[in-house]
């Protein structure tokens, strides 16, 4: 058996130490960047639009001018709809149908919206930009994503407008929607860099090719959890607690000094929680189907709605009847309406919009990630018997039936009425609605069904896999533990506190990584490599200076 079978089959140690040393050399600025940019993300996302806030700059809806039925527009624009939304671009009333990819249709005469010219899109634009009259300047026509539409698309082509202000805000208008789909300001821009995009390796050039990103972050993240593995193993292996090793004859735990030193102890200390966040930072790219739930059945998707959408029952005057009946409140402008179906009966929904000074909750969502914000009234009118009135919520009694309905034959093993959050169905922004019932059956995948009356149906569905995800997810991940998550600031401090052990830990090991590359490259240019001996068990007499460097 040759020399270097010998090697690698029967000294573990060795196999260990070179693996750690060299994919920790390859990958300590990666720790380090996604530990600092870990910190940031606390506090700071992706720029974003709050539909809130989106809501509070529509205009009031107006339908004097419109002539046809969603039932009508669609048919003769030869569109397909399930989902519909009333709303107005410019004078004009508008049908919005389908969810992300919308086609717009006019409901004065039918015809698709195919998009605006500049000055048009400019107009939508200040809007957006409440008190500010200096000039809007056109920042670029795009047609593909740049960094901060990335995941937008499908609201392609986009005018993009800059202000002189001093936030340095850009406006993105969509030609799909004709309504603005993003705000960034200069500081959102630096945050996002800082936080997000380092994080999660969000670079444009590599992000526009998504198999390749994917592939991307999935093998980093397994190489990422095979170094923490291999360096909690070797750094245990080293501890001595006797203190058996002789540094400079002053007894020590660890063989190691210098910057090697804090490496291991740090390892020792925060090694277990850069593993385990490693771990679940894979578990968010959900890969080779790890811990995939069962989509959710045509019973599960039924249960509330009744079937397809009734779009014939959809009528122009119980439309109008519907944006009468809530404007009764003479403080409530209805600027959109969507459609909600219960058990066969079609609903207009109305949601309150924030007023102009209430909007600011809402701008910048992006720097204020866990920030609660006031819940907006929902209201409901009823398109076949608009002349009920307006009303909340649906009755609390039909929710399980609902539930039975969504789940035929099989044992329910509960139902209770949540008051409070659980550790499954909670937001980070205590926004959810509550209460709400959670039914637990007795079948093979562990479903559970969270029904709210607010919202007329089924708002969550989990079975175990994806409960246990939950937790190796979101858990281990956030630290989104009930005990700590809503308590503040005890949660910051206990994730800051972790984050710079992991910064600590990865980042004292770059000063040996360079040198030891360093000292390689200049040993391969002189054409000498020198052989050193593999860092092993030493007694208390053979530890000498040259043990420091490593591993």
């Amino acid at each position: 058996m040759s020399t270097f079978t010998r090697f690698w089959l029967f000294d573990w140690r060795k196999f260990l130490v070179y693996t750690h040393r060299w994919l920790g050399i390859a990958g300590c600025v990666l720790f380090v960047a996604w530990f600092v940019s870990g910190i940031v993300m606390m506090y700071a996302r992706m720029p974003g639009m709050a539909d809130e806030e989106r809501l509070a700059r529509a205009p009031a809806l107006d339908l004097s001018r419109a002539t046809l039925s969603p039932s009508e527009a669609a048919s003769e624009a030869g569109v397909t709809a399930n989902q519909v939304r009333v709303g107005m671009i410019g004078a004009r009333p508008v049908y919005r149908f389908g969810g992300r990819a919308q086609t717009v249709v006019f409901a004065d005469n039918a015809e698709i919206f195919v998009g605006m010219d500049e000055g048009d899109a400019r107009d939508v634009a200040r809007r957006y930009a409440p008190g500010y009259s200096g000039p809007i300047h056109d920042d670029g026509y795009l047609t593909g994503p740049d960094q901060w539409t990335l995941q937008a698309g499908g609201l392609m082509p986009m005018h993009r407008f800059a202000l002189d202000d001093a936030a340095g805000t850009v406006l993105y208008v969509s030609e799909v929607t004709g309504d603005v789909a993003l705000r960034t300001t200069r500081r959102e821009r630096f945050w996002g860099y800082l936080g997000p995009v380092t994080h999660w390796v969000y670079f444009t050039p590599l992000r526009r090719h998504g198999s390749v990103w994917f592939e991307l972050v999935v093998w980093s993240s397994l190489i990422g959890c095979f170094l923490c593995v291999t360096g909690l193993v070797w750094g245990v292996w080293r501890l001595s607690p006797t203190r058996r090793f002789r540094l400079k004859r002053v007894r020590a735990a660890s063989p190691y000094a210098g910057w090697m030193k804090w490496h291991h102890y740090a390892g020792l200390l925060f090694g277990v929680v850069t593993l385990t966040w490693t771990y679940s930072g894979l578990l968010s790219m959900g890969p080779f189907n790890w811990f995939q739930g069962r989509p959710m059945t045509r019973a599960q998707r039924e249960a509330s709605t009744g079937g397809p959408l009734r779009l014939d029952l959809l009528t122009l005057d119980s439309a109008r009847a519907a944006v009468g009946a809530v404007g009764r409140d003479r403080s409530f402008v209805p600027r959109e309406l969507d459609v909600l179906q219960f058990r066969g009966e079609p609903h207009w929904v109305a949601v309150r919009a924030p007023s102009e000074e209430d909007a600011v909750l809402w701008m910048h969502a992006g720097l204020r990630p866990r920030k609660a914000r006031p819940a907006l009234e929902r209201v409901y009118v009823s398109a076949v018997h608009p002349g009920r009135g307006v009303f909340t919520r649906f009755p609390a009694d039909e929710m399980m039936e609902i539930a039975q309905a969504a789940m035929p034959r099989v044992p329910v093993r509960d139902a209770v009425w949540l008051e409070d959050y659980d550790g499954y169905y909670y937001d980070p922004r205590a926004s959810r609605a509550l209460p709400v019932l959670r039914v637990r059956y007795a079948d093979e995948p562990g479903t559970w069904l969270y029904l709210d009356p607010s919202r007329g149906g089924i708002v969550q569905r989990s079975v175990s896999t994806i409960r246990l995800r939950r937790w190796l997810y979101q858990g281990l991940h956030s630290l989104d533990f009930p005990v700590i998550y809503f308590r503040r600031p005890l949660w910051d401090l206990i994730v800051i506190l972790l984050s710079v052990g992991g910064t600590v830990l990865s980042a004292v090991a770059l000063v040996p990584a360079w040198r030891r590359l360093r000292r390689r490259g200049r040993e391969l240019m002189h054409g000498n490599p020198v052989r050193r001996k593999i860092d092993e068990p030493l007694s208390p007499s053979t530890v000498t200076r040259r043990d420091t460097s490593v591993p």
